[in-house]
């Protein structure tokens, strides 16, 4: 397999250090071809040897990772952002799918997500993860942010204002959507609970997240129903009775 052609940024050269000695040692698949200390030279560096892949820190002098993205006229390579701040954007970076890193750098996460790298590229999907990840960051209205779906046989990029609400399954988590299809996702409801509580989306129940656009109407009770605008009746669970109807005002 042909190696992927890297740029590393970073504005402290010891990070530059330890994640060179670290993708050469346990990331055989990686060229390391040039290395940039701010995005004035990862915007020259990027244009000039048109990378596979690019290792991004988010904040540097002269502007952080995103002024550096809107500032490319396209992004045709994969990313792994760099970041030592855990809470920085870190919504946007995983509803949009991108890879990141928190410093310092573990090493098995480094090689986790280089592997996922080079299946995405594999199976050659064209989807523009920092593109996505872009509008979210700049998005004005919360449901018109996007989600990036991991499918068995791929992903599917669904706004929030299509998805109704959520169940949990097990290990797995299926959104049901505006347009009335089911998408069962391997990952746990806590994991999207995180995601997307602050996009007004509420856990009603330790199985059941919704979206409270489409809550229609709440009928009383111990915890009580909602029903919502497709017609569910879904329990709200004593214990988050409060949280559900504080979100109402």
């Amino acid at each position: 397999m042909t190696k992927l052609r890297t740029i590393l940024v970073d504005d402290e050269a010891v990070s530059r250090d330890t994640l060179r000695n670290y993708t050469g040692k346990y990331c055989p698949d990686i060229q390391v071809v040039t290395e940039c200390a701010n995005i004035i030279e990862a915007k020259t560096a990027i244009n000039e040897y048109k990378p596979d892949l690019v290792f991004l820190d988010i904040e540097m002098p002269f502007g952080n990772a995103f002024d550096l993205l809107e500032q490319l006229d396209e992004i045709d390579f994969e990313l792994i952002f760099v970041t030592a701040f855990s809470q920085y954007a870190m919504q946007a970076l995983n509803m949009s799918a991108v890879h990141y890193l928190l410093k310092p750098v573990s090493i098995e996460e480094l090689i986790q997500a280089v592997e996922k790298v080079k299946v995405r590229r594999s199976q050659q999907q064209e989807i523009n993860h920092a593109k996505i990840l872009l509008e979210n960051i700049s998005g004005i209205q919360s449901q018109h942010q996007k989600v990036v779906l991991p499918l068995m046989d791929g992903f599917e990029v669904v706004k929030m204002g299509e998805i109704i609400y959520c169940e949990a399954q097990d290990n797995f988590t299926c959104f049901y959507l505006k347009d009335g299809r089911k998408a069962l996702i391997c990952r746990k409801l806590k994991y999207y609970e995180a995601m997307l509580s602050d996009y007004g989306f509420c856990r009603i129940h330790r199985s059941t997240m919704i979206n409270l656009d489409y809550v229609k109407r709440y009928i009383k009770g111990k915890g009580g129903s909602v029903i919502l605008e497709n017609g569910t009746e879904l329990q709200v669970a004593n214990a988050r009775k409060g949280d559900f109807l504080e979100r109402f005002g």
